[in-house]
């Protein structure tokens, strides 16, 4: 069982290396870097991004530090206090909110940010694991291959968060340009090493074409374009996709080539018609028929000739 928590993710900076473009909103495999990192963390109870409002993936809430570009501390606080404040943000920006229940949040809180385009729900789920498995740890960090605590992909616990952060607040006199350092170095922490990617983060054009090259690698290219494609549409369900090529090269095959693409969306059409309580299941089952269907067109073809 995955540990309650929420979720804030850093997306107000200035990308001076991308030459100020808006760096959240890059898009890799057809998704903005920040709804990337927004599936990643959907398992959190609420998020907070702290930047400017945009329409995103999934419902979120918004803040901004002050002074807007105070760097990643500054946007922290302003992320920690918005998800302590369980204030309706409806009332607020309208793009993206999320409703607040008027809480304090969860006892744990992962702080990302939006540039990590291959961030996954597995690197989240160990990140929350090593906290809860080290009591007395109060946060835990990512490192990247090189042994670098990777401060901005972590899980805080929120009492020591905010303890470090108001400390810091009183003795600099502001948490503006203040360095991470400051944070994690008064933290006990235990650390995760990251997989091959889940640290990898876009701060150049360079990084930028190296992930899109990435994504199109042959090993993962349909599981990036399925996984974007149900963002695109608003669809949430997990499907068996290799059950689906198997229909399409059976239509294919035993029928005629345009029938592939025919048959699979007749398939997503009658499982759309079985409703929500369906599934995958109906899904796994409309497309067992149409594949019997197409075994059975081919048999007939074959006693034929």
């Amino acid at each position: 069982m995955t540990t309650p928590h929420d979720a804030v993710v850093l997306a107000g900076g200035a990308a001076q290396r991308l030459g100020g473009a808006d760096k959240p909103g890059v898009r890799v495999g057809g998704r903005a870097l920040l709804d990337r990192v927004l599936a990643a963390c959907r398992g959190a109870d609420r998020t907070v991004v702290v930047g400017d409002a945009r329409p995103t993936v999934r419902p979120v809430r918004w803040t901004r530090e002050d002074p807007p570009g105070g760097g990643p501390l500054a946007a922290l606080d302003a992320g920690v206090r918005e998800i302590g404040t369980g204030a309706r943000t409806g009332d607020g920006v309208g793009v993206g909110d999320a409703r607040g229940d008027g809480t304090d949040g969860a006892d744990v809180l992962l702080v990302l940010s939006a540039d990590l385009p291959f961030l996954d729900e597995d690197t989240v789920h160990r990140l929350l694991g090593a906290l809860a498995d080290a009591p007395d740890a109060e946060a835990a960090l990512l490192t990247d291959a090189g042994g670098r605590d990777q401060p901005l992909v972590a899980a805080y616990r929120v009492a020591p968060l905010r303890r470090e952060l108001a400390r810091i607040a009183e003795e600099r006199g502001t948490l503006a340009g203040g360095p991470l350092r400051q944070l994690t170095g008064a933290l006990r922490l235990t650390r995760v090493a990251a997989g091959p990617l889940a640290s990898f983060d876009c701060d150049t054009w360079e990084d930028i074409a190296t992930a899109r090259a990435r994504i199109r690698e042959h090993g993962t290219v349909l599981d990036e374009w399925i996984t974007a494609v149900k963002d695109e549409l608003g669809i949430e369900l997990d499907v068996d996709t290799g059950v689906l090529l198997d229909l399409a090269r059976d239509a294919a095959h035993g029928v005629a080539r345009p029938a592939a693409p025919l048959t699979t969306f007749l398939v997503g059409y009658a499982a759309a018609r079985a409703g929500t309580e369906g599934g995958p299941e109906a899904v796994a089952e409309a497309a067992r028929k149409a594949a019997a269907l197409a075994q059975r067109w081919a048999a007939e073809q074959d006693e034929a000739g």
